[in-house]
């Protein structure tokens, strides 16, 4: 995914130095795999639990996918903790028992944190960001440091299933006034990470129950969807009913919705919008930026997590089977990668808008 077609640093010089923090789990892997060869990032710190810190990065660890990069399996794993990390780009992974306060603790310090943990979404002052659709709500920044104190910020990327929701509404929504929503959703092992869900309760079923999870997409996306305005962040007012499911597929999360917007609205007109859809201008032309942020599938049996989950090197959300719905407006089927799109990837994209916007340490506005 790295690159993205991008062939040079913005600044001439070297790479920015960033730590992951949680990089010996799933999320964390991802993270330092997609930033492998990255002409923007470079991995200069991992971060793990004290039980890791002092090892290498390859003994600290069961690498998971593909090849372990060379530039970072070599390094020494320190501790969660800001007086062992010099970085001020930090990516979070960490597990949400302990990402409240570390992540906390580095904004408080002066870090920029870009966030996969759950912990700080839905505070008021956090921006929580899909760059093709909210990216104005990174504003909130200036509001989070005014308050708290500190020099640092916390970003966050939304859950992986309120990701492909949020990104399939928000054109609709904008175009039409979207006020019900009926999710199901049919979620990838891999969004339970290593080692996950055992493969005797998995293979040959279905799990309808994921915790939190359906709580996640009813409020995320209403946020990520609302409007800031000059009295801070005026959440959505859609009333969403969810259903999340585990399903015995490796990656990609599929949810099926069901709109009711403001007036009717066909199929046509539905199919228009999203296909006309670019997302915000900001988001475009970075390494992690897809060519095509939301693409329709005009198959009848499309999207699939196979065929179809790597779509803009992961990147790219995907919708299909757009038609009238007997109790509703419409209904849909969409896809996106839930540890790419929906987690480290969306993270990284949201560091590289802060960075477009002059909004990362030592990077000024318009230098990429």
């Amino acid at each position: 995914m790295s690159g993205g077609g991008w062939s040079s640093s913005p600044t001439g010089r070297d790479r920015i130095p960033v730590a992951v923090l949680g990089a010996t789990g799933a999320v964390g892997q991802t993270f330092i795999r997609l930033l492998d060869g990255h002409p923007l990032f470079r991995v200069a710190e991992v971060a793990a639990s004290e039980r890791s810190a002092g090892k290498s990065f390859r003994e600290a660890m069961t690498w998971h996918e593909g090849v372990l990069p060379t530039e970072v399996a070599d390094l020494i794993v320190t501790t969660c903790d800001p007086s062992d990390v010099e970085a001020k780009i930090v990516f979070s992974a960490l597990d949400s028992s302990v990402a409240g306060d570390v992540e906390k603790a580095f904004a408080k310090a002066g870090a920029m944190v870009l966030s996969n943990a759950k912990n700080h979404r839905m505070d008021p002052d956090v921006p929580l960001v899909i760059p093709e659709v909210n990216s104005d709500h990174l504003a909130l920044i200036d509001v989070q440091r005014e308050k708290r104190g500190w020099e640092g910020s916390i970003v966050t990327n939304a859950n992986c299933a309120s990701t492909v929701v949020a990104v399939a509404l928000a054109p609709l929504h904008e175009a039409f006034g979207c006020r019900k929503a009926m999710v199901a959703t049919m979620q990838a092992v891999s969004g339970a990470g290593y080692p996950g869900v055992p493969s005797m309760d998995i293979l040959g079923s279905v799990i309808p129950y994921i915790g939190g999870e359906e709580e996640k997409i009813e409020s995320e996306s209403n946020k990520i969807l609302g409007v800031l305005g000059d009295e801070g962040l005026t959440f959505a007012d859609i009333t969403f009913s969810a259903h999340a499911n585990r399903v015995p597929v490796e990656h990609g999360h599929t949810a099926c919705i069901s709109l009711g917007f403001d007036r009717e609205v066909s199929p046509q007109e539905a199919i228009e919008v999203l296909s006309a859809w670019k997302g915000d201008e900001i988001s475009h032309g970075l390494p992690s930026s897809p060519e095509e942020a939301l693409v329709v599938c005009p198959e009848p049996d499309r999207p699939q997590a196979r065929r179809d989950v790597y779509r803009g090197r992961g990147m790219t959300t995907l919708v299909g089977r757009v038609r009238s719905d007997p109790l509703l407006h419409l209904r849909l089927v969409a896809l996106s990668h839930n540890t790419v799109r929906g987690a480290a990837g969306g993270s990284v994209l949201n560091a590289e808008v802060l960075g477009r916007m002059g909004r990362l340490p030592g990077v000024a506005e318009g230098a990429w």
